[in-house]
């Protein structure tokens, strides 16, 4: 709310936003079995404070909508109470198969077109280990901004968690403003966001400096 007060209204084209739900998914994952925290292998700060336990309330769709033009918003499903009839809803289908799991997550959109499906397993190669409970894949993030932004726009993710969103930005060529008020999530997302952009630039660059024995570009 700090953050967005700085800004005037519809400073930036869109918001990406992935908002405590209030389901107190913290504390779910406390009461799941050893063997079903195993899923979860590399995560920090499951166990830690229950971040979760409240969703935000109206003043925060409110402020979200002054400073931004478009809205997507993650768990929109559960702030209906908050926010207008649309009629394009997207959704993270997550391929779960027979576990007891959610089968996919809702985001509720500003924009006035059809609803939408992406498609991947929630344990992907990649996207098995986690630094947040709730980390939504880069690929996802990078589906949306291709579908929804365009290169050098504003885009504003007032819940950043995992730095998902920022890595995608980082390739799509968006302007990203973002904020997580936890220290731990925040210092575990700017060390993932450095390794993971550093690692692709460098391959980049090595693919296309790299030469072909005849001494030829390739």
């Amino acid at each position: 709310m700090e953050l967005m007060a700085e800004y005037p209204d519809g400073h930036f084209d869109l918001a990406i936003v992935d908002p405590p739900y209030g389901i107190g998914i913290v504390s779910q994952f406390k009461k799941t079995t050893e063997s079903k925290r195993s899923m979860m292998r590399g995560m920090n700060g499951i166990t830690g404070s229950e971040w979760d336990a409240k969703p935000p309330g109206p003043e925060y769709f409110e402020e979200l909508r002054r400073v931004s033009k478009h809205q997507i918003i993650w768990g929109g499903n559960y702030f209906l109470d908050h926010l207008a009839a649309t009629r394009c809803f997207l959704s993270w289908d997550k391929m779960n198969g027979t576990n007891n799991m959610a089968d996919f997550e809702l985001a509720w959109t500003s924009f006035d077109g059809s609803c939408r499906r992406f498609a991947m397993h929630h344990f992907s190669a990649g996207y098995d280990t986690k630094i947040h409970p709730t980390q939504k894949p880069v690929p996802l993030y990078k589906w949306i901004l291709a579908n929804y932004a365009k290169p050098g726009q504003r885009v504003l993710d007032t819940h950043m968690g995992s730095g998902s969103i920022a890595i995608a930005c980082h390739y799509f060529g968006a302007h990203l403003t973002a904020t997580e008020i936890d220290e731990d999530y925040f210092k575990a997302a700017c060390e993932r966001i450095e390794n993971e952009t550093r690692q692709m630039d460098l391959f980049q660059e090595n693919v296309q400096g790299s030469r072909t024995p005849d001494g030829g570009d390739r």
